[in-house]
């Protein structure tokens, strides 16, 4: 409604330019929780809740399919910044 465009019309659009509101939202989760990751102190699960997971665990295993790791070994292996 916001956009003042049907979903149908929606889909077909990002379907022409290549991607999805799945690939999108999946795009922002993992920039927003790679940011809060290094920015706060903020728990994984209170991040997951943040970003719109119902509980940690698929916050995690997303993490892990977008990083290669889980979000607290990815925080502790970034380099101090000062």
């Amino acid at each position: 409604r916001d956009l003042a465009i049907i979903a149908r019309s929606l889909q077909r659009r990002l379907g022409e330019e290549g991607t999805s509101y799945q690939a999108l939202l999946d795009e922002v989760r993992r920039d927003s929780a790679r940011r809060l990751l290094a920015e706060t102190e903020l728990d994984p699960g209170e991040i997951a809740f943040l970003l719109g997971f119902e509980e940690l665990n698929p916050f995690s295993r997303a993490f892990q399919i977008w990083e290669g790791t889980t979000p607290l070994r990815w925080r502790n292996d970034r380099p101090i910044r000062l």
